[in-house]
């Protein structure tokens, strides 16, 4: 019989996933189904097309045509809302059942709202998709004035898009820097200065209490809980993400903060797969269960997923993943898990050059790079190792690191 695999979600884990399924399994019935209007595009590049330096052609990463080539059935504006792992079934919106023998979840997450008064009023905006990403376009165009607020990876996107249309933003972050749980103040406050000098003036201790409207219902300002209130034509937030899991309720499928899988990316429950940003999955390096929202990491979710529901445990996530800024006039770049850790170095070379390292057990576990990103691939190598390399944190801090210059790990 014909195996049948079904996969819920066409970002690119999802995409991965269909093609490496049509690699691995050359007669299988493949189905991709996804409540979006579009086939997948690249949500890297989404930033630029809202800063007004990218046309929307090059976005598109497949076209249907991609899906007609491989055999794989696309389902678009189509909306999964009932799921019987027992009976190997799925239900759409329209009441078609579709049957599977293996299921991908990557339905991914939707942008969370600020828990605030008015946050749902018009010119309120959350970036995750295209659709949101010409939105934003729209408004910035048309704006003068913006709030920012989230001072994470997403929230600098939308920092940095104002600045590239002109807008004179007001970037509220809760406490004294930015992405304060990856970064000091003193590596932070390079970040800052790059967004002074593009019309964005971060505004710490601050927040949102309340968003203020017109008449019509269209947002007119921010107010923080200091009773400041910063006017804008337009607001942008990115506080996180609220996963798809809606359809796995009622389910024996495992979730604590994300669909549970481990290194195979297999759920709790017999043939349901799941991969990309909702998963927690068990990080072989760091030898515990973690999350990443990464493309290049939701991309090898997908392909190691295909690879085990075609062949159960053929292969393992092992993936030290990065995520890249190129807002400014230098690079910045983090890597694994710089957020957590026991024990950290850091050093500031320049004014726009600084490096710090997240250390656990005397491991590196993540990092930031700013400027120089050319030790980059021999940190990543070090965490990919398990290296113990905390006591030589002199060695780890050389302007010109090389990993050769560690001792030994015998002699440490």
């Amino acid at each position: 019989m014909t195996e049948s695999y079904v996969i819920i979600g066409d970002g690119i884990a999802g995409s991965s996933a269909a093609e490496t399924l049509r690699e691995e399994a050359p007669d299988a019935d493949i189905t991709v189904i996804t409540d979006e209007g579009e086939a997948l595009y690249n949500r890297i590049l989404i930033k630029e097309f809202a800063k007004g330096k990218l046309p929307e052609a090059p976005i598109s990463i497949h076209d249907e045509s991609w899906y007609d080539e491989r055999d794989v059935e696309l389902r678009l504006n189509t909306h999964v809302k009932n799921l019987d792992p027992d009976a190997h079934t799925l239900e759409t919106h329209e009441e078609e059942v579709i049957d599977y023998d293996k299921l991908l979840v990557a339905t991914g997450g939707t942008p969370t709202q600020l828990p605030v008064d008015n946050s749902d009023a018009e010119g309120i905006h959350h970036f995750w998709t295209f659709q949101d990403a010409r939105r934003i376009k729209e408004s910035a165009e048309s704006g003068e004035k913006a709030v920012i607020v989230g001072a994470g990876l997403l929230g600098i996107d939308l920092a940095a898009i104002s600045g590239a249309q002109d807008i004179e933003a007001k970037y509220l972050m809760r406490g004294d820097a930015w992405w304060r749980y990856a970064l000091s103040v003193e590596g932070a406050e390079i970040m800052h200065n790059a967004m002074r000098d593009i019309g964005v003036e971060p505004v710490f201790g601050s927040g949102v209490d309340h968003f203020e409207t017109d008449d019509d219902g269209h947002v007119t300002a921010a107010v923080d809980p200091n009773g400041d209130r910063f006017e804008c034509d337009w607001a942008g937030v990115a506080i996180g993400l609220n996963f798809n899991t809606e359809i796995l309720q009622g389910t024996s499928v495992k979730q604590d903060g994300g669909v549970v899988v481990d290194q195979h990316m297999q759920s709790s429950v017999d043939d349901i797969y799941a991969a990309g940003d909702l998963t927690r999955f068990y990080d072989t390096i760091l030898g515990e269960y973690g999350q990443n929202g990464s493309w290049g990491s939701a991309k090898e979710q997908g392909t190691i997923a295909a690879k085990n529901m075609v062949d159960p445990e053929s292969a393992e996530f092992r993936w030290v993943s990065s995520y890249s800024i190129t807002h400014f006039d230098f690079p910045f770049l983090s890597f694994g898990h710089p957020t957590i850790g026991d024990d950290e170095v850091e050093k500031k070379y320049s004014d726009t050059e600084y490096r710090r390292l997240a250390l656990k057990d005397g491991k590196i576990v993540g990092g930031v790079l700013i400027g120089d990103l050319a030790p980059q691939s021999a940190y990543k190598r070090l965490m990919k190792e398990e290296r113990v390399v905390g006591d030589q944190k002199e060695v780890l801090m050389q302007k010109k690191f090389d990993p050769d210059d560690l001792a030994p790990t015998q002699e440490q």
